[in-house]
Parts: C-alpha cells; structure tokens; sequence
C-alpha cells in the first residue's frame, strides 16, 4: 500500500458521519478523482490531494484489528517526525482511569493548574487517527499542553462509552481549573465526539469549557447533508456501531436537536473537497442564530481533516488558526 493510499485511508477512517450508515458503491461520485485541482493550492498541497485522491479504498477492508495496528503505527511514525520538527514532549498516562497521551509544548513541564486543552481525536469512533497528529502542532502553536483523551472505541464499546470517558477526563481536569481554563477540540469523529461532550455538559448545568474546535464533523447525525451525497465517503456502518441502542435523534448523540444557545465560543473548520463540508456549516449556522460567535472557516480544494495527515502549508495554517483560538479564548490574549 502506498505512502498517499494509506493517508487516504486514514483521512476517510476518520470521519464520522451518517455517511458511514450508507454504502457508497452504487453512488455516483461526479469524477472527483478527475476534477482539477485549483490553483489557490500550494505546490504541496496540490500535490498531495492529487496523490490522495488518485488512491482508491481498499476493496475489501482488512478487518479492523489490521485496520487499527496500520493506522497507529502511522500514528507513531508521523507523531515522531513531528515531535521532533515542534520539540514536544508526549507523555502517556492516565485520568481519572482513562488512558491519555498529554502533550507539552517546549517549556511546559506539567499540567499544573493551567490552561489545558482536551482533544478529543478522530477515527470514525474505531480508531486512533489524531491523538498524536492533531495535538502536537496545536499544543506547540499555542504553548498550551493537550490532553488526548484515549476514550473506549467502538463497536466493542458503544455510546455513550467514548463520551463517559471524555466528561470523565474533563471532570478531572476541572477540579485543578475552572471551565473557563479548559478548551476542548477535536477533528472528524473527535468534532463529533467535542460537540456531545458540550451537549452534555450543558444538560447538567455545568460551565461551559472556554472554547470549542469542532473541525469538521457533524452535530446530527440522523441525516445527511448536500455534501455527504455527492463526495465519496467510506462505506462501512460505523457511526450505526457507536451509537449502539441510543436513537441517532437524541439531542446529545446528535446536539443541533437539542438546545445549543449555551455552547461557547466555537471555531469550526473544513474544506470545499470535505465531504463533512454540509455538516459542518449547517452545525455553524445553527449555533449563529442562537447568538454563539461560531467562526466557520473553508479552505479550499483539499479534503477531509487534511490538516491531520498532510504535510503542506495548508495544514500549517489550520492548525495556526486552531491554536490561535483557542489560546484567545483561554488567556484573553
């Protein structure tokens, strides 16, 4: 398998979407792979999203154990390259009886009773595709430590499992720091994830976290956006296997049906080529008429959560953007 087709293959394992409900094999995709590229790509990006998107899906998947040991071992490959390129430190622990891997930016020695930021990482709910990837530049970008919560995954371990394990690491984190000194993000099924984690919190009447990243994902998952039709996305029922017995309608499991006018500041990001596109605007629009300052930013020709698996300038940027909100809204700065 190539370098590029494994990239591919771990940018679609990372959604999380009702997309995954629905197989794509009978669907037209509208020669995306055929499109041209525009020109207000870098040559980097360009050529990336070219590569990737020549790259077709393993037909069939491995299973998912294969699946799980491939993407994390390109985890760790391309965690190292960037802990040494950001001189971070990752530290693997646990809170509150939950695996994490927290990662400290150059001269951060402990979590403290700091600002921290919780990640939330994606891999449709089945995997690990971000913990290392998604935090170290943010973490480096903002001189802020990530925890990454390493949550129960699925289908092994259904909803609200993943989410019980985040609120219980945020729980943790709160009794060193007010809400206000927290910031939660996450990418893909990590955005999703981030969302209910508010959600939840909100129902319990609890302060909300300073700042939410919600970078590309869906905040319903009972239905399909415009985008979710129309661009290939995987083909496998694992958004079905995370929600278990719990009705896709439940307005934690999917919180644009329930009351969003509490969620706090939130940063959403994604990209014209993003088939999570639709979700993610929708979600924006949503929280702005309940009067939360939601930023929907679109970057353009690149595809789903590039900015966790891409080595391009436009990467660099998401995350510079990602950081910078979050700090602001963590330190007022």
């Amino acid at each position: 398998m190539t370098r590029y087709r494994m990239i591919f293959l771990a940018a679609l394992l990372s959604a999380a979407a009702p997309t995954l409900a629905t197989a794509q094999s009978g669907s037209p995709t509208l020669g995306l792979q055929n499109w041209p590229l525009p020109d207000t790509l870098s040559a980097e990006g360009k050529a990336a999203a070219a590569a990737a998107a020549a790259q077709a899906m393993p037909d069939p998947l491995p299973p998912i154990a294969d699946i799980r040991s491939f993407i994390g071992a390109m985890q760790a490959n391309m965690g190292a390259a960037l802990q040494k390129r950001y001189a971070v430190r990752v530290e693997e622990t646990s809170i509150a009886g939950v695996p994490v891997r927290i990662v400290y930016p150059k001269g951060v020695t402990e979590l403290g009773k700091g600002p921290v930021l919780l990640n939330l990482h994606g891999g449709g709910f089945a995997i690990d595709s971000g913990s290392l990837t998604e935090t170290i530049p943010v973490a480096a970008r903002s001189g802020i430590p990530v925890v990454a919560v390493l949550y129960r995954l699925s289908p092994e371990n259904p909803y609200p499992a993943a989410l019980d394990d985040a609120l219980a690491v945020y729980r943790a984190l709160e009794k060193d720091r007010t809400a206000s000194r927290i910031a939660v993000f996450g990418t893909s099924a990590g955005a999703c994830l981030s969302a209910q984690l508010v959600a939840k919190l909100a129902s319990m009447g609890r302060p909300m976290p300073a700042a939410l990243g919600f970078l590309s994902g869906s905040a319903d998952l009972a239905v399909r956006g415009d985008s979710e039709s129309w661009m290939p996305g995987p083909g496998f029922d694992w958004v079905t296997a995370y929600a278990g017995k719990t009705a896709m309608t439940d307005p934690t499991l999917s919180p644009i049906r329930g009351d969003v006018s509490r969620f706090p500041p939130t940063l959403l990001l994604t990209s014209t080529r993003d088939f999570l596109l639709s979700p993610t605007a929708i979600f924006s629009r949503a929280l702005t008429e309940k009067g939360v300052d939601a930023r929907l930013v679109v970057f353009d020709g690149l595809p789903h959560a590039f900015w966790a698996y891409m080595a391009a300038p436009e990467s660099d940027q998401a995350n510079e953007l990602v950081a910078r909100f979050l700090k602001e809204k963590l330190t007022g700065k």
